[in-house]
């Protein structure tokens, strides 16, 4: 009984674990995410929860510019219920690489790493669901294909649990 508690804990905690994006470092296209997301860049994805059902669908529009040595997006949801969200990230690059971003409904700051084609970034955002708010964990990895298309999957959690998974496909415009 006991083993097979600490064999079921570890398992857990190993499943938590991200591959660190140092692997994707000699991977190309570069991403720099300046470059990419300067200008407009629309976005289509859904949300699925653990088991794979599809709860909702979404589009993004997405505008970025440069202030100074930030980087903003300003993002406009429009999802599949009806429901429209924005968001404005501003994002820093920091001295040592790592990038570190903020937005209204991150709780804190996200940070980021870009090795080769992949960033990896993490954060916790503050959900709205049926009239009550929700701080879930973001595992967000973003993949550059080509000079216009990015692919994003994320993992949702909360207290470690896995909660579901958001699958988005960038497309820059100009």
């Amino acid at each position: 009984m006991k083993r097979g508690l600490i064999v079921l804990c570890c398992s857990a905690l190993l499943a938590c674990a991200s591959p660190d994006v140092a692997l994707y470092r000699d991977q190309k296209p570069v991403l720099d995410p300046v470059h990419y997301f300067s200008g407009k860049t629309e976005a289509w994805g859904m949300f699925q929860k653990r088991g794979g059902e599809v709860v909702k669908r979404f589009h993004v529009e997405i505008a970025g510019r440069v202030e100074g040595k930030a980087l903003i997006l300003d993002e406009h949801f429009s999802y599949s219920d009806g429901t429209t969200q924005q968001r404005t990230w501003t994002l820093l690059k920091q001295a040592d690489g790592r990038w570190h971003g903020t937005a209204g409904d991150v709780v804190g700051e996200a940070i980021g790493e870009v090795a080769g084609n992949a960033l990896h970034w993490q954060y916790t955002l503050r959900l709205p669901v049926d009239g009550r708010e929700y701080d879930m964990h973001m595992d967000d990895w973003m993949y550059q294909m080509d000079d216009h298309t990015l692919i994003n999957r994320t993992t949702m959690s909360k207290l470690g649990i896995e909660v579901g998974q958001i699958t988005l496909f960038f497309r820059k415009l100009q």
